[in-house]
C-alpha cells in the first residue's frame, strides 16, 4: 500500500473472487507508445466505482482496454468469472458490459426511437437464476424525460446534452450488468448532469454496478462510494472516495488542474 492508500481496494466484506469485475496488473498501448501501467482494480454487484485523475491520466484508456478497444495485457482481466482478454469488445457486450464513450456516438440520420431498438438485447439473469434489470424504451424515457418528446426526432438535430443521454439510454437497451461511463458529465448543462445522477442512482437501486471515468469532484462526489486515482497510467489511490476529497493536499496533488 502507498503512502496514498487510505482504505483496501475493494469494499468492505467483498473478496476478490465476488467482484464483478477483477482487473489486475493491466498495461495497455496506443500503437507503440505505453499508457497504463500495472494497473488493478476491481467492481462489486451493485457498487459505483469512480476513475479519476487529471486529464491525460489514462482514465479513458483504462475502459477502452477492458472491453478491449486497445492493445491491452493483464494478469487477471476478467468479468463475472469469464477471462476478457482474448474476447473482442462486442464479445464482452453480449457477457453484460455495457460502454459509453466520452464522444457522443449516436446514428445521427436515425431517430431516437431507431437508435435505442439499435441496442436491444434480450433479458438477462443473474448467475443462479435470479432476473436482472431490463430496460425499455419507455422505462428510458422515464429515466430521461427530455428524450420522450424527442423519439421520433433525428439523432443528429438534438443538443449535445440530449445526445449524450441518448448514447447512455442506448447502451442501457442492452440491458447490462456492468456499465463503464465516460466522463458523463463533461461538456453538458447542469440540468443533464442531474439527470445523470438520477440516472447512475436508478441503476444501482436495480443492482447494477457502474465504473465511472470523471474529473468533476462534486458529481463523483454525489454518485460514487470508491475511487481509484490515475496519475500517468499508474494508481496512485484506492480506496473511500470521502476521505480523498476531503483531503486538500491529495486533491491539489491528483486532481486539481
Amino acid at each position: 500500500m502507498t503512502r496514498h492508500e487510505l482504505g483496501p481496494a475493494a469494499p468492505v466484506g467483498l473478496q476478490p473472487r465476488d467482484a464483478l469485475l477483477r482487473v489486475r496488473e493491466l498495461d495497455a498501448w496506443y500503437g507503440a507508445a505505453q499508457i497504463l501501467r500495472g494497473v488493478s482494480l476491481q467492481v462489486g454487484r451493485g457498487e459505483v466505482v469512480a476513475l479519476m485523475g487529471r486529464n491525460g491520466a489514462g482514465k479513458s484508456t483504462t475502459l477502452k482496454a477492458i472491453m478491449g478497444l486497445v492493445r491491452r495485457r493483464a494478469v487477471d482481466l476478467s468479468f463475472m468469472g469469464v477471462p476478457l482478454q482474448r474476447l473482442r469488445p462486442f464479445e464482452v457486450a453480449r457477457l453484460g458490459m455495457g460502454y459509453v464513450p466520452e464522444e457522443r456516438r449516436v446514428f445521427t440520420d436515425l431517430t431516437v426511437a431507431e437508435n435505442l431498438a439499435l441496442g436491444a438485447l434480450p433479458p438477462r439473469r443473474w448467475p443462479g437464476g435470479e432476473p436482472a434489470a431490463t430496460w425499455t424504451p419507455d422505462a428510458l424515457y422515464t429515466l430521461f424525460p427530455p428524450l420522450a418528446p424527442l423519439r421520433d426526432r433525428q439523432a443528429g438535430t438534438l443538443s449535445g446534452g440530449e445526445q449524450q443521454m441518448l448514447t447512455v439510454a442506448r447502451t442501457l437497451m442492452g440491458n447490462p450488468f456492468l456499465l463503464l461511463l465516460d466522463e458523463p458529465s463533461e461538456g453538458v448543462a447542469p440540468i443533464v448532469v442531474d439527470q445523470m445522477v438520477s440516472m447512475i442512482h436508478t441503476l444501482r437501486a436495480r443492482g447494477a454496478s457502474i465504473l465511472l471515468s470523471e474529473q468533476n469532484v462534486p458529481f463523483a462526489r454525489q454518485v460514487a462510494t470508491r475511487a481509484y486515482v490515475l496519475e500517468k497510467g499508474v494508481i496512485r489511490y484506492s480506496g473511500a472516495l470521502a476521505p480523498l476529497l476531503d483531503d486538500e493536499t491529495l486533491r491539489r496533488e491528483y486532481l486539481t488542474l
